[in-house]
């Protein structure tokens, strides 16, 4: 099997910066279509406005929290490529919480940031996809790959509403995946540890020996770049993960093994 994705058109969610910017780069790189969906088109504009409108690269600026901006994504893409085949739903937003606050609405508010985006995107997504493959009757029909966290396995009471969206984040890859098969059209999840993004490296610049503890718990003893994740979503966007579908793919450096309870995951 082939790990290529050249000539294949993805949608990247939360890419106008770290993790979800890595594995749009890393996709253009390798020859695949991209567009790059964000809030902040500001940032957009600034990390790939000089590539933009120039053969494979695109970006788009909108609240997917927003039925309408999620069809005008699709649409946008649609568009410019003509297709879409690989959806990778990155956009995702950590808050602290507290579990014993009733005024708290935290958790609500990442189930509507960290999940419902990615339900309805990948909904709309797969109706395209479902479309493009009626001429088709064999071969995989689509990819989408869902940004998780091993915070859906951990328990920490700060990072309670973050773990909560993270774990229904999980569910729906599992449930999505079986509702899609029949269709050809795989659901799978990066579950991640530390990794470098840029909400750790910011707090990471403000916290030094936060970093220490991150290390200290890793068995690899290190932070992962994003670039690392990208590499991962490339396999399960490509033909080599096949048969793979409802996957949850852990990226942690071993944390998940070791992690005690007093140590957030991120």
């Amino acid at each position: 099997m082939s790990f290529s994705i050249a000539g294949k058109t993805v949608i990247v969610t939360g890419s106008a910066n770290g993790i979800g910017l890595a594995i749009g780069r890393h996709f253009v790189d390798k020859g695949a279509n991209v567009m790059f969906a964000d809030t902040d088109e500001k940032a957009l504009a600034s990390e790939l406005g000089d590539k933009a409108e120039d053969g494979n690269v695109r970006y788009f600026a909108g609240d997917l929290r927003e039925k309408l901006a999620i069809a005008n994504l699709l649409s946008a893409t649609i568009d410019a490529f003509d297709q879409v085949d690989v959806l990778v739903n990155g956009a995702r937003q950590v808050e602290i919480s507290d579990p014993l606050d009733p005024e708290d609405d935290t958790v609500m508010q990442l189930l509507a940031q960290n999940l419902m985006p990615s339900l309805r995107l990948s909904q709309l997504v797969a109706r395209r996809m479902i479309k493009q493959s009626e001429s088709s009757t064999s071969g995989a029909v689509g990819s989408i790959i869902n940004l998780s966290s091993i915070a859906a396995r951990r328990t920490h009471p700060d990072l309670m509403a973050y773990s909560v969206s993270t774990a229904a984040l999980d569910q729906l890859t599992r449930s999505l995946a079986v509702a899609m098969a029949p269709y050809r059209i795989r659901v799978n999840a990066l579950a991640i540890g530390s990794v470098m993004s840029h909400s750790l490296k910011s707090t990471l610049r403000d916290n030094r020996e936060y970093r220490q503890d991150i290390e200290d718990h890793t068995p690899l003893s290190r932070i992962a770049a994003p670039t690392e994740l990208a590499e991962a979503a490339q396999f399960l966007a490509s033909d080599a993960a096949a048969f793979m579908t409802g996957q949850i793919l852990t990226l942690d450096g071993g944390r998940t093994l070791v992690d005690p309870v007093a140590a957030p995951a991120h």
